[in-house]
């Protein structure tokens, strides 16, 4: 049975007459990243965090520019660190930056909202195409999902925590094509990080940057030639 769907998930698209989209057959698949195109980034709630403790603005984010592959969050999402571990971990490297961060207060507020029309995108993609979910994310005490009945609308979940490989390396992409049956250049891709994307469209996607969600849903609809809402 189909789990019930929350009322912000309840399929409000128009409906179409027969024959108004023409497909793109050169695309088999389209593929989402999850935080900053299916739901709010979470880089909203560090720059929430940060406001409230007084670092500087962009401070979490540049801890996790340094050593990127290797970071505290790096190894949380690819989860060869448990969550206290991690919390240890990054306290220490916010402490080695000049500031303090309590990663168990910070990810109690990761919690985003669906991004206006994303949802209704998806199923309207998933009418005419495979669909993928490749998301970097982390097992922790505190990340209970809120949106797990969004999952149900992909082919294909790929999660960084579960394969032990994350974006940008090339085999995460790779890996959600072969479970989905496709060559990359069959594929669009849908992410918020340009670091993200340049490997995709090194491999042969399509991509697409998502900072203007209906920007990048009019974008997406010309690439598949179907209406997405």
């Amino acid at each position: 049975m189909e789990p019930a769907q929350p009322a912000d998930l309840a399929d409000t698209s128009p409906a179409r007459p027969a024959g108004e989209d023409r497909p793109n057959p050169a695309v088999r698949a389209v593929l989402f990243d999850f935080g900053g195109v299916i739901i709010d980034s979470p880089f909203e709630a560090f720059t929430r965090y940060e406001q409230r403790h007084g670092l500087p603005d962009g401070f979490i984010r540049s801890l996790n520019a340094r050593n990127p592959h290797d970071n505290a969050w790096a190894r949380l999402e690819r989860n060869e660190i448990d969550f206290d571990g991690f919390c240890t971990a990054f306290a220490a490297e916010a402490e080695a930056a000049g500031g303090h961060v309590d990663a168990r207060e910070l990810f109690v507020a990761m919690n985003g909202t669906f991004k206006p029309g994303m949802v209704d995108a998806v199923r309207a993609c998933r009418r005419h195409f495979r669909t993928g979910l490749l998301t970097n994310n982390f097992v922790t005490p505190l990340s209970g999902s809120t949106h797990a009945d969004v999952v149900h609308l992909f082919d294909v979940v790929v999660e960084s925590a579960v394969v032990g490989i994350r974006k940008p390396q090339p085999d995460f992409y790779l890996l959600a094509c072969d479970r989905l049956g496709i060559e990359p250049h069959q594929a669009v891709f849908l992410d918020d990080l340009g670091v993200n994307l340049k490997p995709a469209r090194a491999l042969g996607m399509t991509t697409i940057k998502v900072t203007d969600p209906p920007g990048a849903l009019a974008e997406l609809q010309e690439v598949l030639g179907i209406t997405l809402g």
